[in-house]
């Protein structure tokens, strides 16, 4: 199994991580602690870890300078903690490739149901064929959770990774929000939530455009994403 279990968690209050971390033991993960984002940032890079818990409020190096940090040099899966109603801090953090938020205060229970999603996807074995998914200039190798635009490689969040599935899979159709954020991020879509858009916008940066100027990802009115076939 490898690194398949382990979570790092990353944040300064020692109480909530050590009661974060016994109740992950007792659901089968093993999780190791960083109390600050130096630290923190060193062990996500050690490559040991599933995915990486990471406070945005800690002191000297926050959650974001950490965050940046990590994505500079890795796509392992980030989940992000803020606090209620900080939605600067959220957005930020996904636009830095952050791959979902757990609002503070949240319960063991749900931090554990977020990562489970998080990771479920990531780790997913796919049911159809091994062949790559081939969509104009995009191609994907669903299996190896690689992709690549015009045989250059992309450098996608697990995130990122599984949206983008979605829309190659459903290519010329519009995939609504709702969809994006079940199939996606393994979870409903919150009232409000501009999670979907954010990473939306951060894939059409990394996606090429076709062949009439416009890029192959489309906001379709009132309906959602969707994928262009040329």
């Amino acid at each position: 199994m490898g690194a398949m279990n382990k979570v790092l968690l990353i944040d300064d209050d020692v109480e909530l991580v050590g009661m974060f971390q016994e109740y992950l033991e007792q659901e089968g993960f093993e999780a190791s602690t960083a109390h600050d984002g130096e630290a923190g940032t060193a062990s996500a890079l050690t490559g040991a870890y599933a995915i990486a818990v990471l406070d945005v409020m800690m002191p000297r190096m926050n959650g974001l300078e950490t965050l940046r940090r990590i994505r500079a040099v890795s796509q392992m899966p980030i989940l992000m903690l803020t606090a209620r109603g900080d939605d600067t801090d959220r957005i930020v953090g996904l636009e830095l490739g952050a791959d979902d938020y757990v609002t503070k205060p949240c319960t063991p229970r749900e931090l554990t149901a977020r990562i489970r999603a998080i990771l479920r996807r990531t780790q997913a074995v796919p049911d159809t064929g091994s062949g790559p998914l081939v969509i104009g200039q995009l191609t994907m190798w669903p299996e190896q959770r690689r992709a690549a635009w015009a045989g250059m490689p992309l450098e996608l969040t697990s995130t990122e990774f599984n949206l983008l599935e979605v829309l190659a899979r459903n290519a010329g159709k519009p995939v609504s929000k709702n969809v994006l954020s079940e199939q996606g991020l393994g979870r409903p879509m919150a009232r409000f939530d501009r999670n979907i858009d954010v990473h939306m916008s951060s894939l059409r940066h990394k996606l090429g455009s076709i062949s009439d100027g416009r890029s192959c990802l489309q906001t379709v009115y009132r309906l959602g994403y969707q994928l262009v076939r040329e």
